[in-house]
C-alpha cells in the first residue's frame, strides 16, 4: 500500500510505522475521553461535604471497577454513593459519586483516581479544592451575666429492681454460707471436746438403743459398729484408721505392737480382725449372721475399746505442753480466719454499696467522692467577680486574683506609664489565671500580633515546649480590637523533666487608645470540668473602655 501526501510542492511519504503510531495515539485519546471526573465546588468549609463525580461511558458488556477506600487523601471519604446508570446511543453512562471532606483549612489536591475497564486502567485528572475556616466570633456577641442555677429533677432510676435483686441474692448467699460454715465449725468443736473413749461408749449405747430394724439389717448394723471402733482407734492409736481397709488396719496395729508404741494383746488384735472380716462379708457378700453372733461381736468391740484404753500411755508433760501450744496456735488460726471472713464481708458490702451508688449517680461521681477531684472543687466553688487593672478588666474566677509585682521589660520602650498584673495559681497547677493591663503615657499604635509573639516567647522562656497555637483577630461590640490564641504545650519543670499532663491555654489580648488588656487561662483538661471552667472565665470578661 502506498500513501502520498503533497503539501506545497513537498512530497511526504508516511511509513507504515508512523501510520500505526498515529492510530494508537488517536485511540488512546478517544479511549481516555470515555472517563471524566469533576467536583461540585472548588471551595468548601471545614467539615462540609464535597461531591466528587466520576463518569464512565462503556458498552453493556464492559466490566468497570471504580476505586474504593481512602484513596482520596488528603481528603477523607465520608460516603460512597451507589452507581447511577443511564443510556446514551446504545452505550452505558455510569456515574459514581463520593462524599469527601477535610477538617483542617488549606488548599488541597485530590489525586488522580484509577478506573479499571476490562482489565485496562484509566486515570482521571487531579483536582484542586480549598477548605476554609468557619468564622466564629463569640466576643462580638453581647456579654451577659451568668444566670442563676435552675433546679432540675434528677432522672428517675429504673434499675432499682435489679439492684435490690442482686443485693438480696448476695445477702441470702452470704447467710447460707455463713450458716453452713458455722454448723460445720460447731460440729468439729463438739467432736473435739468429747474424749475418744466417752465418744465410743456413747456411740455403742446409742447403737443399742436404736430401732430393732437395725439389727434386722446386719449390713447397716455392722457398718455402724466397725465405724465406732475405727473412729476410736483413729483418734487414740493410728491417725487415718477410718480411711484404711480392714487388712491395712490390722497390719498397722501389729506394727504399733512390734514397735512398742502400744502394748496390744495379740488375741485382742485377732478378735478385731475376725469382727472386721465378718463385717466385710456381711456388707459386701450379704452373708447373714445369727442374732447371737451379732450380740457377741457387739460385746467384743466394747472389750477391745476398753483394753485399748488401758494400754494407752498417759501423756507426758512435754506432750501436754505441745498439745497446749497446738491448741493456742489453732485458736490464733481460728481468730485470723474470723478476721479474714469479717474483712472480706465488709469489703464485699463496700463493693456492693459502691456499685449501687455508681449505678445511680455515676461511677465518675463515686471516684470523685472517694479520691477527690480538685478540678471539680474549683468548678463547684463560690466564684468571685471583680475588676482588675487599669484600664480595668472585669472577670469571674473560682478564687480572687492576687496583685503581682510587674517585671521590668523593654516592651514598647519607655512609653509604658503603668503595668499591673493579677494572678491566681501557677503554670504547674491545674488552673492558672492571669490578668495584665498596661497604661501608656501617650497614644500608641499597638501591634497586637507583635505583643502576642512576645507573650508566646515568654511562655517558651518559662519552659513551654512543643506549643500548638491557633490565632484569630476580632473586634468587640464596643469597638475594641483584639486577638485570641489557644492551644497546648508541654511544660518543662527542670532540665530533661516535663510535667506529665499536657497544659491547655486560652489567651485574649485587647488594644485601646492608651491601654493594653490581657486575659490568660492555663489549665489541665480533665475532659469533665476544665472546659466548663475555662468557658465560664472567658465568657465573664468585660472591658473598661479607655477614653484617654
Amino acid at each position: 500500500m502506498n500513501y502520498k501526501l503533497r503539501i506545497a510542492n513537498y512530497e511526504f511519504r508516511p511509513t507504515r510505522k508512523l501510520v500505526l503510531s498515529l492510530f494508537f495515539v488517536l485511540y488512546s485519546v478517544l479511549s481516555f475521553s470515555q472517563v471524566s471526573s469533576s467536583i461540585d465546588s472548588t471551595s468548601i468549609k471545614i467539615g462540609e461535604e464535597l461531591k466528587y463525580i466520576i463518569q464512565v461511558e462503556a458498552d453493556t458488556t464492559d466490566l468497570v471497577i471504580f476505586p474504593e477506600g481512602q484513596l482520596f487523601l488528603p481528603l477523607e471519604v465520608i460516603e460512597s454513593y451507589k452507581i447511577d446508570t443511564t443510556f446514551e446511543a446504545a452505550k452505558y453512562k455510569l456515574i459514581k459519586k463520593y462524599g469527601l471532606t477535610q477538617f483542617d483549612s488549606g488548599k488541597y489536591t485530590i489525586p488522580q483516581q484509577r478506573i479499571i475497564i476490562n482489565e485496562k486502567a484509566f486515570l482521571t485528572d487531579s483536582l484542586k479544592v480549598e477548605v476554609n475556616d468557619v468564622v466564629v466570633d463569640t466576643l462580638k456577641q453581647k456579654m451577659f451575666d451568668i444566670k442563676e442555677k435552675i433546679g432540675v429533677d434528677k432522672p428517675k432510676f429504673d434499675g432499682w429492681i435489679y439492684v435490690f435483686s442482686i443485693i438480696g441474692f448476695l445477702f441470702v448467699l452470704g447467710a447460707v454460707v455463713f450458716l453452713l460454715l458455722r454448723r460445720k465449725k460447731r460440729k468439729e468443736e463438739a467432736e473435739r471436746k468429747v474424749p475418744p473413749y466417752e465418744e465410743a461408749i456413747s456411740a455403742l449405747k446409742k447403737l443399742d438403743n436404736s430401732n430393732i430394724e437395725l439389727k434386722e439389717n446386719p449390713k447397716v448394723y455392722y457398718s455402724t459398729l466397725t465405724e465406732i471402733v475405727k473412729r476410736y482407734l483413729d483418734r487414740e492409736v493410728d491417725e487415718g484408721a477410718l480411711e484404711r481397709t480392714s487388712n491395712e488396719l490390722i497390719d498397722r496395729l501389729f506394727m504399733h505392737k512390734d514397735a512398742g508404741s502400744f502394748e496390744f494383746d495379740k488375741q485382742t488384735i485377732l478378735n478385731l480382725d475376725s469382727i472386721l472380716k465378718r463385717a466385710d462379708l456381711v456388707k459386701f457378700a450379704k452373708m447373714k449372721q445369727t442374732s447371737g453372733q451379732i450380740e457377741s461381736d457387739r460385746r467384743d468391740i466394747e472389750e477391745i475399746i476398753n483394753e485399748t484404753k488401758e494400754i494407752i500411755p498417759e501423756p507426758t508433760e512435754e506432750e501436754l505442753l505441745q498439745t497446749k501450744a497446738y491448741q493456742e496456735a489453732l485458736q490464733k488460726k481460728r481468730q485470723r480466719k474470723k478476721l479474714i471472713i469479717g474483712g472480706s464481708s465488709f469489703i464485699g458490702l463496700l463493693l456492693v454499696a459502691g456499685i449501687v451508688y455508681g449505678a445511680i449517680y455515676g461511677f465518675d461521681n463515686l471516684k470523685d467522692n472517694i479520691f477527690g477531684n480538685p478540678t471539680k472543687n474549683l468548678f463547684e466553688a463560690h466564684w468571685i467577680k471583680s475588676e482588675y487593672g487599669n484600664p480595668s478588666v472585669t472577670i469571674e474566677t473560682p478564687d480572687v486574683l492576687i496583685r503581682n509585682e510587674a517585671p521590668k521589660t523593654d516592651a514598647l520602650n519607655s512609653m509604658i506609664q503603668e503595668t499591673e498584673i493579677f494572678t491566681v495559681g501557677s503554670m504547674t497547677d491545674i488552673l492558672f489565671v492571669r490578668v495584665r493591663t498596661i497604661n501608656f503615657t501617650n497614644q500608641q499604635q499597638i501591634n497586637l500580633d507583635n505583643e502576642l509573639e512576645k507573650i508566646l516567647s515568654d511562655f517558651e522562656k518559662q519552659g513551654a515546649k512543643n506549643m500548638v497555637v491557633k490565632t484569630k483577630t476580632f473586634e468587640t461590640e464596643k469597638g475594641i480590637k483584639g486577638v485570641s490564641a489557644e492551644g497546648t504545650f508541654k511544660l518543662e519543670l527542670s532540665e530533661g523533666k516535663e510535667k506529665s499532663e499536657t497544659s491547655h491555654y486560652k489567651l485574649l489580648l485587647f488594644a485601646q487608645n492608651n491601654g493594653l488588656q490581657e486575659v490568660l487561662v492555663v489549665y489541665e483538661d480533665d475532659e469533665r470540668f476544665a472546659q466548663d471552667i475555662k468557658k465560664r472565665i472567658i465568657n465573664s470578661v468585660e472591658l473598661e473602655v479607655n477614653k484617654k
